[in-house]
Order: C-alpha cells, then sequence, then structure tokens
C-alpha cells in the first residue's frame, strides 16, 4: 500500500499525493474516501492546487514535480503539458509530433505519474465513439478510471465526441 502525504476529495474519487520534501512524484486516482490532511509543506501546496483545479479547470499547476521517465516518456509528457484545458490531442497526433507510434504514445500516457500535472486525460482516440472515442486512461479501459477521465473532460467543458484538436 501507497503512502500519501495528503489525499484530496474529488466528485467520485480522490486523489492520493506522494510527495518528497522537494518533488512531488506521484498523483494517483483513488476510489472515493474522506480527505486525508496534508503532512508536508509540499503537500500542502499541493493539495492547495488540486483543489483549486476541482473548481476551476482552467488553473495551471506551479508545483516543483519529479516524474522520473525514460527519455521518450518525458518527451510525450511534455507534449501533453502543452495541451490546454478545453482541448484535446489524439494519440496519432502526439506520435506524428514526436515521430512515433500512437501505442508508445499511449504506453507512455500509462505510465505518467503525475495525472492533472501532466494532463494525459486530454489524450484521445482518433476514431471512435463514446468510451472508444476517450481511449484508456492511466492504464485502465473502464471502470472508476475511464469514469474520471470522462468527468476530467466535462470538468474542463470539452466536448470530446468532437474530432478537432
Amino acid at each position: 500500500m501507497r503512502e500519501y502525504q495528503a489525499i484530496i476529495a474529488a466528485p467520485g474519487f480522490a486523489l492520493g499525493v506522494r510527495c518528497t520534501d522537494e518533488f512531488i512524484t506521484g498523483i494517483d486516482f483513488l476510489a472515493a474516501q474522506p480527505a486525508q490532511a496534508a503532512r508536508t509543506p509540499l503537500a500542502v501546496a499541493a493539495e492547495h492546487q488540486l483543489r483549486a483545479y476541482l473548481t476551476d479547470p482552467t488553473l495551471i499547476f506551479n508545483l516543483p514535480a519529479d516524474a522520473g521517465g525514460t527519455p521518450f516518456q518525458r518527451r510525450v509528457w511534455e507534449c501533453i503539458t502543452a495541451i490546454p484545458a478545453g482541448r484535446t490531442a489524439t494519440y496519432g497526433q502526439l506520435a506524428k509530433a514526436l515521430n512515433n507510434a500512437p501505442r508508445a504514445v499511449g504506453q507512455a500516457c500509462a505510465a505518467n505519474p503525475l495525472p492533472l500535472l501532466v494532463p494525459c486525460h486530454r489524450v484521445i482516440a482518433s476514431s471512435g465513439v463514446g468510451d472508444k472515442k476517450l481511449g484508456g486512461f492511466a492504464g485502465a479501459r473502464g471502470g472508476l478510471l475511464l469514469d474520471i477521465k470522462r468527468w476530467l473532460l466535462t470538468h474542463e467543458n470539452r466536448q470530446f465526441t468532437d474530432p478537432r484538436c
């Protein structure tokens, strides 16, 4: 079981924050549960910004973070971070920009330890309708995680059936 420095209650789910004294190292989507007060100064800052995002999806995060990852994963995450709230890009579009395959982009998305800071929920499939258009989320193709992706896109006022990027 992971140890969290804060747990933030969200609509229908919770966010578990992992950090060192210097960096946010992970944000996990959890089943709905009561909040847990932040235990470190950085966790307090993360809690404040994550709660602000849950109210205002246009918030731009300003937290020191260390996602680790391979050089390719970091390039994918950098591209994803450039997608503004209310917009999406497809796995294929990112793959083309990175001169790689959509599946590799999807794998990098699934390995993202910092969702919301690196908003991989804004990456969707290029075809399909409904849940098939959403693609996966955090390595899952259904259940709670896909419900969270749907909520995040709706929260950001994204009409995810719109094929434009």
